[in-house]
């Protein structure tokens, strides 16, 4: 299973081997401890500076999410417990990322791709998803806000655009008003949110039905994934989002909000 041009993950027990095409490699022990790692990666970005103490804590968060933190002379590192069991290469590429983060520095690309490229594979992804489903909280508003029903405003959507087959999804308004996030759909929660923004009697229907529109794309056209890359909006999305009915004059409704 290769999952970067840097390293090469052979079958389980093995070891992990140094690619001849690998110029920047800087070798990953399997017997270092994540604490030993981040002290030798802090030793190569800050070669003048003593390496404070490190704690390392893997914690249930709802994502693949980590976190590293210099307080008090000592350097407090909360990684998700998706990675608890993480090849070294991985933990080794984590702590490049967070440690040239902390410092301000450019992260090198080799580290970035190898992570990502891991984080990308399916069986991470999945279990990722699995995760923000069981510990994650969705918060929003009722759909029945002051002004517009989100539900009546799905239905027709979804009887004009998708011949009232696409099933739907849990709806609802946004806690605050924003102009920045207008929307966006959840799939591990399988939630549509709707800015409170558009729940106004002087913003138009078209605007709150094109950002809709839009939002039910991503039911019918998922995520696509290729190693580094993840495309929200793929060709496809794009192409059937073009057919909405006053597309231009939709958009030009955004952008006066």
């Amino acid at each position: 299973m290769q999952t970067s041009e840097s390293f090469c993950l052979t079958s389980p027990g093995s070891t992990f081997k140094k690619l001849p095409s690998d110029s920047g490699w800087s070798s990953a022990i399997l017997f270092e401890t994540p604490e030993e790692i981040y002290c030798r990666v802090y030793r190569v970005l800050k070669p003048r500076s003593e390496v404070p103490p490190v704690e390392i804590r893997f914690e249930k968060f709802a994502g693949v999410n980590s976190f590293i933190r210099l307080h008090d002379g000592r350097l407090l590192v909360r990684i998700t417990d998706l990675l608890a069991a993480a090849p070294s290469p991985i933990t080794e590429a984590l702590a490049y990322i967070l440690l040239a983060k902390l410092f301000r520095k450019k992260i090198p690309a080799v580290y970035e791709t190898r992570y990502r490229l891991f984080v990308n594979r399916r069986d991470m992804r999945k279990r990722a998803q699995v995760v923000r489903q069981e510990r994650g909280r969705k918060l929003f508003r009722s759909p029945q806000g002051e002004f517009y029903d989100l539900v009546e405003v799905f239905e027709s959507l979804n009887v004009r655009h998708f011949h009232g087959l696409m099933a739907r999804p849990a709806l609802g308004w946004s806690l605050g008003r924003s102009r920045t996030r207008l929307g966006h759909f959840d799939p591990c929660h399988n939630a549509i949110i709707i800015s409170r923004v558009f729940d106004q009697f002087h913003v138009a229907r078209l605007a709150l039905d094109y950002v809709m529109f839009h939002e039910m794309l991503h039911l019918r056209h998922p995520v696509e994934h290729s190693g580094t890359r993840r495309c929200v909006h793929t060709k496809a999305f794009q192409a059937e989002e073009k057919l909405f009915p006053q597309y231009q004059q939709a958009r030009l409704l955004l952008k006066s909000l």
